[in-house]
């Protein structure tokens, strides 16, 4: 049994898995303590996985060689594409899945992983040993057993665990989540060291019994009759049988019994101190903001195939039970509802991310990295993002090598983790597409052909990996030619058109203008120019690949206009600033912008001029002094 290792990863949550795993695959020996192994990645809130920006970070996970994408794929129960009536950039991946076999697949492939290893307990305490005067780094940890663990660097991802308080009415216990004890010791340990500390807030909804949901009188919503995937490899397939989501709607019935509990409302009395999530926000708060409002809709999800459990998206509260239940069923279809259990809301400790450099390694401390919620952020997905991203990071420094950071321009990712350090967090951060402002280049379906050869060259995305993607470039790249080559007559196109009611051809055309055109698509033209389609079956061209030549051609415009801005903006990111910069130093800077830019300490003159308080007049006088 050996207790030396080259990474430790504390906290088995979805940042927590993806960050061992990689650091693991890089070729680490890694150490995952998680307080239970039965509950690897576990689906605390809702039993889904994906959404708008949300599925693309899936996907870019996946593009680096992460596993969330393969694992969603083999236990999904309904799969959508969201936003598809939506531009390309807009198009959103997201699937139901089997909660419990989602956290069982996880450990599967954490227990068959070379170099990792896995230990149940609770971190107490982070050793740190004095590297220089005035820096220190951590070294290993403590546990609630008792039992010290050495290593050279530690990955940090302690969910909503550290020093967590659930909330239910006037009640309240300590905890991690339902049924799971909070983590104490930890954030003493980083206080101590002079990291700053604060409180955030999240809820869930009550979980509901389907043998007492009336489904003969609400909505089913359906799965796409097509369903796609998540992973970009072969070795997982689309979901073949789904299970259907329903609505339902709350009413002024429902929203008078949750009224009556207002009094005792943990978040309107005062008790709840910390900073609840603005875009999914508890089911008390949608009443006070929308008083006007006679309906919400809510989603109520399977949580999967053996089980009679569902989840009621939208209805996160933590009101007392009673009024939980008397509010429920006001609810058409939820007359009799039973509940498993209530909704609740939670409190924890995060670190404002500030505090850490775009690896996400701390500023403080030596080879000590963050990820997940201890972040400030919520959800699965971009929790997952900075696991495998710190997971990746430490290995490569305690190789010699260097870092591995994306750039806004390059992905999610890259947006989420320059928010994070450059921004801050004044509430639980959530990624929308709207966050990515160059969202036309960062779209879901070109992931691997953004990432997949970045991830090669620090070894983590397998060669394997790496041909399909080339293959795939390949084959897109062939098509468009093609098109660019191949001249149609107006005749020979003429059904189609009608088809789909759009203007005939006049004279010749190449098949690139015709797919220009609104509504064409090159399936629809295959299907009545048989040219295409020969051409698209001798070269084995599969329907993702005919899917991303489409929006190739059809944004092509775009695309480059994004480029072209992607560039000129790039070139402030290669302005390095030295870390150890005095800017008091320069009076021509407000005086904000000098308190803001020593607190964060940006690396370049581009993440200085995304800092609130610094203005385009501070960015100019930086310019001037660095050389433009």
């Amino acid at each position: 049994m050996r207790t030396e290792y080259d990474i430790i990863v504390v906290g088995g949550g979805h940042a927590g898995c993806e960050a061992a795993a990689a650091a693991a695959n890089l070729g680490s020996s890694t150490l995952l303590i998680s307080m239970d192994m039965s509950k690897f990645a576990s689906m605390s809130c809702n039993p889904a996985v994906g959404g708008v920006a949300k599925g693309q970070i899936v996907r870019e996970i996946d593009a680096l060689g992460g596993q969330m994408g393969r694992i969603t794929d083999l236990t999904t129960i309904q799969f959508r594409m969201l936003n598809r009536s939506k531009g390309a950039a807009m198009w959103s991946p997201r699937a139901q899945c089997d909660k419990a076999e989602f956290s069982a697949e996880w450990r599967r492939t954490l227990e068959n992983t070379p170099n990792l290893y896995l230990w149940q307990d609770s971190v107490t305490e982070l050793i740190f040993n004095d590297i220089e005067v005035g820096r220190k780094s951590v070294v290993g940890v403590r546990t609630q057993m008792g039992v010290e663990f050495r290593a050279r660097a530690v990955v940090l991802t302690a969910g909503t665990f550290l020093e967590g308080v659930m909330h239910c009415g006037l009640n309240r216990a300590e905890g991690g989540r339902a049924g799971d004890a909070a983590s104490h010791g930890v954030t003493a340990s980083l206080v101590a060291m002079g990291f700053e500390v604060d409180r955030m807030k999240t809820g869930t909804p009550a979980r509901l019994d389907a043998r007492t949901i009336n489904f003969e009188v609400i909505e089913p919503q359906y799965g796409d009759e097509e369903p796609s995937k998540f992973s970009f490899m072969p070795d997982t397939q689309a979901v073949s049988e789904q299970m259907p989501c329903y609505l339902v709607y709350t009413s002024t019935d429902v929203h008078d019994e949750l009224r009556k509990g207002f009094d005792r409302s943990p978040m309107f009395t005062g008790v709840i101190q910390g900073r609840g999530p603005r875009y999914c926000p508890s089911i008390e708060d949608q009443l006070r903001t929308f008083t006007d409002k006679e309906q919400h809709q809510l989603f109520l999800e399977p949580e999967g195939r053996g089980t009679n459990e569902y989840y009621l998206n939208g209805f996160s509260s933590s009101l007392p039970f009673e009024v939980q239940v008397a509010a429920l069923q006001k609810i058409k279809g939820l007359e009799n509802v039973h509940i498993y259990r209530a909704g609740y809301a939670i409190e924890y400790d995060y670190f404002p991310p500030t505090q850490l450099h775009h690896t996400l390694e701390t500023k403080l401390i030596d080879n000590l990295y963050f990820a997940g919620q201890i972040n400030g952020t919520t959800g699965y997905e971009e929790a997952a993002a900075q696991g495998l991203m710190a997971g990746v990071n430490a290995h490569l420094k305690l190789a010699g090598e260097a870092p591995f950071v994306l750039r806004r321009d390059e992905a999610y990712i890259g947006v989420l983790i320059d928010d994070l350090v450059t921004k801050g967090v004044d509430e639980p951060y959530r990624m929308f597409t709207s966050r990515a402002e160059h969202r036309i280049l960062l779209r879901q379906d070109n992931a691997d052909l953004r990432l997949t050869q970045k991830s090669f060259e620090i070894g983590l995305a397998t060669r394997k990996r790496m041909e399909i993607c080339e293959q795939k470039k390949l084959h897109v790249e062939s098509l468009i030619s093609y098109l660019r080559r191949q001249s149609v007559t107006p005749s020979d196109l003429q059904d189609y058109l009608n088809s789909i009611d759009a203007a005939p051809l006049t004279q010749g055309r190449k098949l690139f203008d015709v797919i220009l055109r609104n509504n064409v698509t090159i399936a629809g033209v295959a299907e009545h120019f048989p040219k295409l389609a020969r051409f698209i079956a001798r070269e084995e061209i599969s329907a993702e690949e005919i899917e991303e030549a489409e929006i190739q051609i059809k944004y092509r415009g775009y695309i480059e206009r994004e480029q072209y801005i992607a560039e000129k903006m790039r070139r402030l990111e290669n302005i390095a600033i030295p870390d150890s910069f005095d800017y008091h130093s320069l009076q021509s800077l407000t005086i904000e912008a000098r308190q803001k830019l020593t607190k964060i300490r940006p690396a370049t003159i581009g993440q200085a001029s995304r800092i609130s308080g610094v203005s385009p007049a501070d960015i100019n006088v930086l310019l001037v002094y660095f050389g433009r």
